[in-house]
């Protein structure tokens, strides 16, 4: 997917990773937050990367729950536990960073947007679930509509106080088709869904990613 300069792809190969990888440690090491992170090949880890110019920009991991559980597990089991005892199919998004240059905020939008869609039309996943420093969970909860799930705990990942924050695919799509394509300078408000696409080019990108995906199992 390509817009102008900017383009969104799934990260499949070790150069892209590595990639990938060096942005998440700068952009946390900028933040503060301790440790060393690596995107690696892993089947339930699904890793996109944004690039302007061919410089890699933006970067998200989409992990989907299996056997083996999610990262999330290892602070916030026994909320993860709750929702799949309730018929939740869980993904959580990881390892978000973009940089900070780049001011387009349809850039991080497009990022997140085509993250959901792998979510929701791909794997078939119900909810995703995000760990959040403090000072971001305002963001994701007045913005994209997330909510709390538990007390905030320290994440030995980053070695950080960190909240688990919940959002229903249901909820994210009905946004989407009310306010996907719809931001203007003049109008900004209070949601992050209006810089996501419209309907119509969602709909374009899943049918795009259908036809690879069937490709791939033929």
């Amino acid at each position: 997917m390509t817009q102008d300069s900017f383009g969104i792809r799934l990260t499949d190969t070790a150069e892209g990773r590595s990639s990938a990888s060096l942005l998440i440690n700068k952009m946390y090491a900028w933040r503060g937050y301790a440790g060393t992170h690596q995107v690696v090949d892993d089947p339930n880890r699904i890793t996109l990367t944004a690039t302007d110019h061919g410089r890699v920009v933006g970067t998200l991991t989409i992990g989907l729950d299996a056997p083996v559980g999610l990262a999330a597990d290892q602070v916030f089991k026994e909320e993860l536990d709750a929702m799949r005892d309730q018929g939740g199919r869980l993904c959580e998004f990881t390892k978000l960073a973009f940089d900070p240059s780049v001011k387009s905020k349809a850039s991080l939008a497009n990022l997140f947007h085509l993250a959901v869609i792998y979510a929701r039309d791909i794997h078939h996943r119900t909810d995703i679930v995000i760990e959040v420093n403090p000072r971001h969970r305002r963001f994701y909860q007045q913005m994209l509509g997330f909510e709390q799930l538990g007390d905030v705990k320290t994440s030995p990942r980053v070695n950080a106080p960190a909240y688990l924050l919940r959002v229903g695919l249901e909820f994210v799509t009905e946004q989407i088709k009310q306010y996907g394509g719809t931001f203007t300078e003049q109008g900004a408000g209070r949601s992050f869904y209006p810089w996501f696409f419209s309907p119509r080019e969602e709909q374009g990108i899943i049918n795009r990613l259908l036809r690879i995906d069937e490709q791939h199992l033929a």
